[in-house]
C-alpha cells in the first residue's frame, strides 16, 4: 500500500516537473550569466552562450534557434572578451603611456585576477604606473597619468562586458520567442 502510494506521487511529481525541466535549464543558465556578468572571473556570456546551446539541444526544431543565433552570439561573445581583455592597456595608452604602460598594465591585469574584485582595477592601474615609472623613466606624474588611464580602461571594459551580457541575453529571448 505504502510502495503504491510512493510510486504515484513519484510519478505526479515527475509529471509536473518534466515539462518545465528544460525552461528551468534554459532561465537558470540565462540567470546565471547575467548575474555573472557583474563578476569579472566568471564568464557570464560563455554562460548565456551555453544557455541557448542547451535551449536547441533540449528543445531541437521547437527551439526558435538556429544557425545564426549562435552566429550572432558567438561574435558578441568574441567582440566583447576581447575588448575586455584589451581595454586596460588601450586606456593606458590613450592616457599617454608608452608600451611600458600597455605590458604593465596587462601584467597587473593577469596579477589583478588573483585578488578580485579590486584586483581587476588595482591591478592595472599598479601594473601601468610601476613600469612607466621604472622602466619608461617617467615622472611620476605621468606615470599615474598612465596608470588612471589603465584603470579607466578596465572599468570601461567592465561596462561593455555587462552591456553586451544584457544584449546577448536580450537577444536569445528574442530570438527564441519572436524571431522564429
Amino acid at each position: 500500500m505504502l510502495r503504491s502510494a510512493l510510486d504515484n506521487s513519484m510519478n505526479n511529481f515527475s509529471d509536473l516537473i518534466l515539462p518545465y525541466l528544460p525552461w528551468l535549464v534554459t532561465y537558470g543558465l540565462l540567470l546565471c550569466g547575467l548575474v555573472a556578468a557583474f563578476v569579472p572571473v566568471i564568464p557570464s556570456h560563455l554562460l548565456i552562450l551555453i544557455s541557448g546551446g542547451a535551449h536547441y539541444f533540449l528543445f531541437r526544431e521547437e527551439s526558435g534557434l538556429g544557425i545564426v543565433s549562435f552566429i550572432v552570439l558567438v561574435l558578441l561573445l568574441v567582440g566583447s572578451q576581447t575588448f575586455e581583455t584589451m581595454s586596460g592597456s588601450l586606456g593606458s595608452k590613450w592616457f599617454g603611456g608608452t608600451k611600458w604602460g600597455t605590458i604593465g598594465a596587462m601584467a597587473g591585469l593577469i596579477v589583478g585576477m588573483f585578488f578580485p574584485p579590486l584586483g581587476f582595477v588595482i591591478g592595472p592601474l599598479v601594473g601601468a604606473l610601476l613600469l612607466e615609472a621604472i622602466l619608461a623613466k617617467k615622472n611620476i606624474k605621468d606615470a599615474t597619468q598612465s596608470g588612471l588611464g589603465s584603470a579607466v580602461g578596465t572599468l570601461t571594459g567592465l561596462l561593455v562586458r555587462m552591456i553586451v551580457a544584457f544584449v546577448m541575453a536580450t537577444y536569445l529571448l528574442l530570438d527564441i520567442y519572436l524571431l522564429k
